[in-house]
């Protein structure tokens, strides 16, 4: 049977993820709050952002940034793009 979450970011119950994808109380968090749906989209996200900012995951800052960015993505918020995107219309 499919493990379901009231996603934070859709407003709905969704399909759960599999397990926490990060470590500790952050991990379970996100495990407990965010579709797999929403998950795999920040995924993307992150990707581009990583990619159109030259961000090194090696830097601290870097992290930090991306962090804030998941929290408000996920979160239904407002967030950076990637410079040039243009999100695909409905």
């Amino acid at each position: 049977m499919t493990r379901t979450v009231f996603c934070r970011k859709y407003q709905q119950e969704l399909e759960g993820l599999d397990r926490p994808p990060l470590p500790g109380a952050k991990g379970q968090d996100l495990f407990e709050t965010v579709s797999k749906k929403a998950w795999t989209e920040w995924q993307a996200e992150q990707t581009m952002l990583i990619n159109e900012k030259h961000l090194s995951l090696m830097d601290p800052d870097a992290r930090k940034y991306l962090q804030g960015e998941m929290d408000k993505f996920l979160s239904g918020e407002e967030h950076e793009r990637a410079e040039g995107f243009i999100p695909p219309t409905s």
